[in-house]
């Protein structure tokens, strides 16, 4: 190739940059159509929450908006593309609580491109650790009564056995929440069903977007009515099916649920509401004890009906309840189930998560007692009383 003919090259090369560059729009026009004001949102998990575990990512698009397609990404990877609604898809977030960033785009019919992000957090004091993990959520009440926020890592002190243990991981805020609802849905529940309902609606709606719910119904029977749904719709769409028949096994429900709830890192929560004894269970009370020896959830029981006078039967619940570090409601009227659930939505919002590797190595099947206390001494700490080491014989 002459001289002459490599000048023209570089010409023609230099020509074809400059005219790329033109035909592409500024920068300023590009930003503007990618994140215009009042775009597409982000619904879950919500900027600034803790995530662990399977989540559901949730978007909401502007009022009148058409998207053709709609992308999740997590970490800069690509999780799914959507072409219609609703636009939500399941993600792993890995074992530990940690910085994520959440990316979505839209693109409009009109070829319009919409972008958000969050951004989760991390559990903000963790270490590694290779053996298993406690995990204790943990309520915090003043001398009123009132629930107490803000407390930091260092307010706590948690001893296993008389033993001191040192953290691995704390979370005062946004904590991830797995929660089972299991509702008797008896034949004696008939007249008190319609305001069962309207109260579970308003406490499911009181719920973040970001909590994982399922709901169970039980008579001599247990259905799942839905299962670790992050959509309000989903949710009120499965009180709407709660019809009331049969007898009440509720050992049984309360062994489902325990069953029903997830490993991930985070807190994880029962609310069980009956109006009668059990009459059609396999499982017996000590089973349901038993089973709570290895389970961290909390479990919040409401008694109705039968429970407000037959003292073995709110005895049984109040020992579910308190063993694991939640409350038991015994109430006269199905018109105060409104008041209650308000309570536990208001004690879910307001709990920490404390988690250590018990200095205690031995798999023994022994029973461990679990002591919170913080350095204020004049607040009160409710948290689940101990735990069952995993190895030794099953009793």
């Amino acid at each position: 190739m002459s001289v002459c003919d490599r000048s023209s090259g570089r010409a023609w090369w230099r020509g074809a940059i400059v005219l790329f560059w033109l035909l592409l729009p500024s920068t300023a026009s590009y930003a503007h159509q990618d994140e215009p004001s009042g775009g597409v949102t982000i619904v879950s998990p919500p900027d600034g929450s803790y995530v662990s575990g399977p989540v559901v990512l949730q978007a909401r698009m502007p009022a009148g908006a058409t998207p053709r397609q709609v992308t999740f990404f997590a970490d800069g990877r690509s999780v799914c593309t959507l072409v219609t609604p609703p636009f939500e898809c399941a993600w792993d977030a890995g074992a530990t609580i940690k910085e994520h960033v959440i990316r979505v785009t839209a693109t409009l019919a009109n070829g319009q491109r919409l972008a958000a992000t969050a951004r989760t957090k991390n559990a903000g004091y963790t270490e590694t650790v290779d053996v298993e993990v406690v995990q204790v959520t943990t309520t915090v009440i003043d001398a009123t009564g009132s629930f107490v926020q803000g407390l930091t890592r260092d307010k706590f002190r948690v001893r296993e056995d008389g033993v001191a243990q040192k953290l691995t991981a704390f979370a005062g805020e946004n904590i991830p929440l797995e929660l089972v609802v299991a509702v008797d849905v008896s034949e004696s529940m008939t007249d008190a069903m319609p305001t069962l309902k309207a109260a579970v609606k308003g406490f499911l709606g009181a719920l973040r977007p970001a909590d994982q719910v399922s709901l169970l119904a039980f008579n001599d029977n247990i259905f799942t009515l839905a299962r670790r749904s992050t959509d309000p719709l989903v949710r009120l769409k499965a009180v709407d099916r709660l019809s009331p028949w049969g007898g009440t096994a509720l050992y049984d429900a309360i062994l489902t649920a325990i069953g029903t709830v997830g490993k991930q890192p985070g807190r994880r929560a029962l609310v069980v509401f009956t109006d009668g004894e059990d009459q059609n269970s396999v499982a017996t009370i000590r089973r349901v004890q038993t089973r709570l020896e290895t389970s961290d959830a909390t479990i919040y029981t409401i008694g109705l009906g039968r429970s407000v006078t037959n003292r073995a039967l709110s005895t049984n619940l109040e020992q579910i309840a308190s063993m694991s570090g939640g409350r038991s409601f015994i109430v006269d009227e199905v018109k105060e189930l409104g008041r209650v659930f308000h309570e536990i939505v208001e004690e879910l919002s307001h709990q920490y998560l404390l988690s250590y590797a018990s200095s205690n190595e031995a798999r023994d099947g022994s029973w461990r007692k679990i002591q919170v206390e913080v350095t204020d001494k004049s607040l009160r700490v409710r948290h689940r009383q101990g735990y069952r080491a995993p190895g030794g014989k099953r009793r």
